[in-house]
């Protein structure tokens, strides 16, 4: 149950000494399993084999992470009832940050009892209350393979079934609804993950190795990073922690200092240690989930702009000794064929160029601004199609290596759901 993905690049053939951002999946059989150097990146869903001899008790463990700064704290409760969700000693809890309008006990008093278990016949993740009327997010992986009924535990350790309202593969979120009267259902706020900063303080709450209600603390590490999809596409603007993440947590919160979720902890780095925390996890960021969650409730399903392309940045590097048309911008390193930029006549690389031992796409139409935006680079042309739905159209101005501007439309499709449909 435990797949291996690693963002990658797409289907089309690529030069190896250069990773471009990808629009398209590779094929499904190299899905499973996907290593770049010494790097694993692997979803966070726990083997229902794992939980079995690990949920049943636990105490509260402070861990200290040797050579380093940051206290990590894990309270463990799975036998607690709702009123005592922090644990009876509060010593227990140490708060390795306090800001924002509430310290990590508080936080845990107030929205731990929203946190819940999501466990089926092949796994056990976690997941979040997100209304009254008995919805829950997790993610998509979670419930990915499940046969027979899916259940959902709370506080009281009480399991109640869980029907999926919908799962989008190309976000990893997942919809879910429990029949449960609303005053026993704890809804955690959604924040936003726009003008999120790096440094700001967080907390992780789900429940790794089947240890339920595990609260962990630390950083945003990064923002804007890119990590792959289920379905083989890419998932942009991931927020990165160091927050202790572990097999179990996917679907879980990550929550602001106000008690706010900003994302979905849903995969793990793993350095090429092994399959556990090394202080490098991933989340879906918040405002992502919002609108796909949206739709999902709406008609069990959710669309996604696509333009089926592989880009690359143009290094300055690259502009000041080659002749590529334009000195910033997002170039087409490939084109997925019958894809809308194919359709429309964008033209991918054409050959590679070594300069200081790099080696360079090049010959490629280099996208310089879209529906009258200029486009720096690959994350601002990605942002313009995310924001867009299938069948709108995008005005592309477009440089070729000779520097003649030209504009192009582009109508952009559904993106597919199945990755195998582009392998060709």
């Amino acid at each position: 149950m435990d797949s291996n993905w690693t963002p990658t690049p797409g289907d089309a053939p690529t030069p190896s000494h250069y990773t471009p951002y990808s629009t398209t999946p590779p094929p499904a059989a190299e899905n499973q399993k996907k290593q770049r150097g010494s790097r694993i990146v692997i979803p966070v869903l726990i083997a229902s084999l794992l939980s079995a001899g690990l949920a049943a008790g636990g105490t509260a463990l402070l861990v200290d992470q040797g050579g380093s700064s940051t206290t990590t704290t894990i309270v463990q409760e799975a036998n607690a009832p709702t009123s005592n969700a922090a644990g009876s000693d509060s010593s227990s809890v140490v708060p390795a940050v306090q800001s924002g309008t509430m310290d990590i006990t508080q936080m845990y008093e107030k929205y731990g009892a929203g946190v819940v278990r999501v466990e089926h016949s092949n796994g056990l993740g976690s997941g979040f209350v997100f209304d009254k009327e008995g919805h829950i997010l997790t993610n998509a992986h979670v419930v990915d393979g499940a046969q027979g009924p899916i259940s959902v535990s709370f506080s009281n350790n009480e399991k109640v079934q869980a029907k999926v309202i919908g799962v989008d593969n190309a976000t990893d979120v997942a919809v879910l609804k429990v029949d449960v009267p609303s005053s026993a259902l704890t809804v955690i706020p959604l924040g936003t993950s726009a003008n999120l900063e790096v440094g700001a303080p967080v907390v992780a709450i789900g429940n790794p190795f089947g240890q339920d209600r595990t609260v962990t603390s630390g950083i945003i590490s990064a923002m804007a990073r890119q990590i792959q999809a289920p379905n083989g596409f890419a998932i942009n603007g991931a927020i990165q922690t160091d927050a202790a993440i572990n097999h179990g947590n996917s679907g879980g919160p990550l929550l602001d200092m106000n008690g706010r979720v900003i994302g979905i902890n849903s995969q793990i780095d793993t350095g090429g240690t092994g399959d556990g925390n090394v202080g490098i996890g991933f989340a879906v960021p918040v405002d992502l989930v919002k609108q796909v969650a949206s739709e999902l409730m709406a008609t069990g399903k959710a669309q996604h702009a696509w333009l089926g392309v592989q880009l690359t940045d143009v290094d300055p590097t690259l502009a000041s000794q080659v002749k590529i048309g334009s000195d910033y911008g997002a170039m087409v390193a490939n084109v997925t064929e019958g894809s809308p930029a194919a359709k429309a006549g964008l033209k991918g690389a054409t050959g590679e160029v070594t300069i200081g031992g790099k080696s360079y796409a090049i010959g490629g139409d280099v996208v310089v601004a879209a529906n009258g935006k200029k486009i720096e680079d690959v994350a601002a042309l990605q942002a313009v199609v995310s924001a867009g739905k299938p069948g709108d159209k995008l005005e592309l101005t477009v440089k070729n290596s000779d520097g003649n501007t030209k504009q192009i439309t582009v109508t952009l499709g559904d993106q597919p759901q199945d990755p195998t449909a582009l392998a060709g």
